[in-house]
């Protein structure tokens, strides 16, 4: 029988990769994530890897970019159509997101070309959903010395759990997750626990200026074996909200 674990606390979509994301109160779960999510990134051109993607691990100052809409749009939606028109910079220009100008502004802070790319189901490192309990995020930032900040995490959907205690993450692998109703409902949405995040070197970079505090990740290694939070593959598309109930289905109980 699924358990209710808690609450979704937040939920977070990033429509340029590595870019600053948004906060929504609501979002379409899809088959390939919440739709919207990282449809955008930009491509290094003299890259020809099988991941020719440009982070914010390569280029920190990425996450001072900031995706607007100039049409009066609201990502509270969760529109899937709802993507950027416009990229504020972090001299305050506002760019068109498929412009020679963004490029050539992203590109001499890397140090080489690049291309803005659009990929109908989105462009992601290991999974298309991403989930944080924020008691983790609190005590990661309290072993580090840190202000809590879960943007350092960059998670689709943050859990605000019933009983208190960080990385409960751990015990979901393998389990399902399913928010507004228990799993057994048809209309819950619903994702597959299917491996541990692994954090990167991203987690160390400040969301509001790029700097580095390296002891975040080295707190993440030494708490957790460098694991936070956990991704999961769709299993069930509806509707997410802020403050709908989350159930886990153990893997156990599977």
């Amino acid at each position: 029988m699924p358990t209710e674990i808690g609450h979704v606390e937040a939920i977070f979509r990033y429509p340029v990769k590595s870019m600053r994301g948004e906060s929504l109160a609501a979002a379409n779960l899809g088959w390939h994530g919440l739709d919207g999510d990282r449809r955008l990134a930009f491509r290094r051109m003299d890259h020809h890897s099988d991941f020719p993607w440009l982070t914010a691990s390569k280029l920190p100052d990425l996450l001072l970019f900031t995706p607007q809409r100039r049409q009066g749009e609201s990502p509270e939606s969760g529109d899937p159509t709802d993507l950027p028109t416009h990229i504020r910079t972090p001299d305050g220009n506002e760019l068109p997101v498929f412009s020679q100008e963004l490029a050539a502004e992203v590109g001499r802070r890397y140090g080489a070309p690049v291309e803005m790319m659009q990929l109908k189901h989105g462009i992601f490192d290991d999974a298309s959903i991403s989930v944080i309990a924020s008691d983790t995020v609190r005590e990661i930032a309290r072993l580090a010395g840190q202000s809590e900040d879960v943007r350092r995490f960059r998670p689709n959907v943050v859990v605000r759990l019933l009983r208190a205690g960080s990385f409960q993450e751990n015990d979901w692998l393998g389990g399902v997750l399913s928010f507004g109703k228990h799993d057994d409902d048809d209309n819950a949405p619903a994702i597959a626990v299917t491996m541990h995040d692994i954090r990167c070197s991203m987690v160390n970079l400040d969301p509001d200026t790029a700097r580095p505090t390296p002891e975040v990740m080295k707190t993440v290694v030494r708490a957790n074996q460098n694991q936070a939070g956990i991704y999961g593959t769709v299993t069930r598309t509806g509707r997410l909200a802020v403050g709908q109930p989350v159930f886990l289905r153990a893997a156990t109980e599977r």
